[in-house]
């Protein structure tokens, strides 16, 4: 006996039609974002190994901002993949295009009010990185209004959307780009280390000044701190006078980001070379805030 083939239901139709073609752009569009994401970190991780290998004590501006544009190239690749998925898969459901145009504006509209800070994030992370404020691997300080104190750290990640920092505490801060007001590139081309040192009123201050100099002579001629010098540390002379004490300000221009390795080894010269000419400085021998200038 011969049994008749039964037709197809429309539904195993679409099961072996549409639904399949969803199937295959869904799997396509989610291995697509897994190859540009694993092309964008082996891109970077290149980028790190170049810049570790090289005898350059500093991370050059060129290859932060190589990290930076890499990752928001391939975080850009990724939103277009799964746009241009989902409008693949609307048109296999049999969603019309042309009926969405009005929808599409409406949604805009709310989009524009409602998603104003988003834009506005996106906006400010595109000028951050194409006008190379930082990047990847700098010293900044950034102000957000509202939240107090501005927060300093290096820069691990730079976004369309945040820059992620990692304080000396070793807390990660994220915050959205339109919302940084100021933005302080600490090892931008060369930084500063500023030292005040207060001695006691009663002290000769030539000879303090001559004291200060052979240390910045002595440090500048050292092997270990002479690389991350860019010229032989300068006594500017009295900063301030106090009731008891006066500040003698001494500088030192050094390698981006290196203001503040530099400065705590000038401290502990300056406190040393001091105590052996019988000057003993106040407990409170401070570094001010570097900073850093193109």
């Amino acid at each position: 006996m011969i049994t008749a083939v039964q037709p197809l239901t429309d539904v195993q139709i679409w099961l072996r039609g549409n639904a399949l073609e969803i199937l295959l752009i869904v799997s396509g569009a989610i291995l697509a974002a897994r190859a540009v994401g694993w092309i964008g970190e082996l891109t970077t991780g290149r980028i790190d190994a170049n810049a570790q290998e090289s005898d350059a004590l500093v991370r050059s501006e060129a290859a932060k901002h190589r990290h930076a544009l890499t990752q928001v190239v391939s975080w850009t690749i990724v939103v277009a993949i799964y746009v241009v998925a989902g409008i693949l898969v609307a048109q296999r459901l049999g969603v019309p295009m042309s009926g969405l145009v009005a929808p599409a504006a409406v949604a805009g509209v709310a989009l524009g009010f409602g998603a104003q800070r988003l834009v506005q994030d996106v906006l400010s992370g595109f000028f951050v990185i194409t006008e190379r404020q930082y990047g990847y691997g700098d010293v900044v300080r950034l102000s957000v209004p509202g939240t107090g104190a501005p927060v300093q750290g290096t820069v691990e990640d730079v976004t369309l959307r945040v820059t992620q920092l990692r304080t000396v505490n070793g807390e990660v801060v994220i915050t959205p780009n339109g919302q940084i007001v100021q933005a302080t590139n600490l090892s931008r081309d060369w930084a500063r280390a500023v030292i005040d040192v207060p001695v006691p009123s009663s002290a000769d201050v030539s000879t303090v000044t001559a004291i200060l100099q052979d240390v910045g002579t002595t440090a500048y001629a050292d092997e270990d701190l002479r690389p991350l010098l860019l010229d032989a540390p300068t006594v500017m002379g009295v900063e301030s006078i106090e009731v008891d004490t006066l500040n003698i300000r001494i500088v030192a221009r050094t390698l981006p980001g290196k203001q503040f390795e530099v400065g705590r080894q000038m401290r502990a010269r300056i406190a040393d070379a001091l105590r052996i000419e019988g000057i003993f400085v106040a407990p409170t021998l401070n570094t001010d805030e570097p900073s850093g200038q193109s």
